[in-house]
């Protein structure tokens, strides 16, 4: 039974609460704090330990790593819905990330790409049990879209680091990109749009990469920390997904601006008086 008056109009309280679990997701997707609590120190701290070239070995296997995932997770998933796995996914994310800790940034471009397909093929799987098809390409485009929610700016800017404007950033590329790929197919070689859309995703995902990256940099930690931070990896990624996800299903059932005038009411009360 919906709502008829008062806060979350039109929406059941089971929809508002999920509503609500989605923006405390998607409004503080911290993998830093995450990092912070393995640790024992702000990830800002252990940053150093990176080299300076490691911002273009960064760059260049973040990229790397969404191609591949948009080619192959998706492209090899099975159609019909059913539970999210995620404990087998972060078992594997947690086994890649052993020999990611065990080599450090030596490793990455050969890390990252199987931790990013397994991260991808998890979030698909939740994508699929709120209720989405993985044979439309703009949910396909979706799933990988979420790397970039996942790797928001710090800004104390809410209209500039929100979901709502994160996700606005990228939904003309994912409007043009999904039209595309409706059009030609798979992925081609080589499509101004495609090419747009990963970069985008990879200039907000790079940042997320670093903070992984510097973490495993530190030589205490080796390839059992490298387990720990990748196992942290995966689930601030099921987490913003899980959100990013529920907020789309219910904009299919409530309207999309229903449910972003609730959000952000809702945003809104979990912040507190400015």
């Amino acid at each position: 039974m919906q709502t008829l008056s008062g806060d979350g109009a039109g929406m059941t309280p089971e929809d508002l609460a999920a509503l609500r679990k989605a923006a405390q997701s998607l409004e503080h997707p911290s993998f830093a704090a995450r990092l912070t609590n393995i640790l024992g120190k702000p990830i800002e701290l252990i940053e150093y330990a990176l080299p300076a070239s490691a911002s273009q070995v960064i760059a260049a296997a973040t990229a790397r790593a969404l191609e591949g995932a948009l080619h192959v997770a998706l492209g090899t998933m099975r159609r019909r819905p059913h539970a999210a796995s995620r404990i087998l996914h972060k078992a594997l994310a947690t086994a890649s990330g052993a020999a990611g800790g065990a080599f450090g940034i030596a490793a990455l471009p050969f890390e990252l790409p199987v931790s990013t397909v397994i991260i991808l093929r998890s979030i698909a799987d939740i994508a699929r049990s709120e209720g989405e098809s993985l044979s439309d390409p703009e949910t396909a485009l979706s799933c990988v879209q979420v790397f970039a929610l996942g790797g928001r700016s710090n800004s104390t800017d809410v209209s500039e680091s929100g979901y709502f404007a994160a996700r606005g950033v990228l939904a003309k590329t994912v409007t043009q990109a999904a039209r595309f790929l409706a059009e030609r197919g798979v992925v081609g070689e080589g499509s101004p749009i495609l090419v747009r859309f990963i970069t985008q995703v990879t200039s907000r995902f790079g940042a997320v990469v670093t903070q992984k990256l510097a973490a495993q940099a530190i030589p205490v930690l080796g390839a059992l920390g490298g387990a720990a931070v990748n196992y942290a990896f995966i689930e601030h990624f099921q987490e913003v997904a899980h959100g990013h996800f529920t907020v789309r299903r219910l904009e299919r059932v409530y309207g999309k601006d229903l449910v972003k005038s609730e959000y952000e009411r809702l945003a809104a009360e979990a912040r507190g008086p400015v």
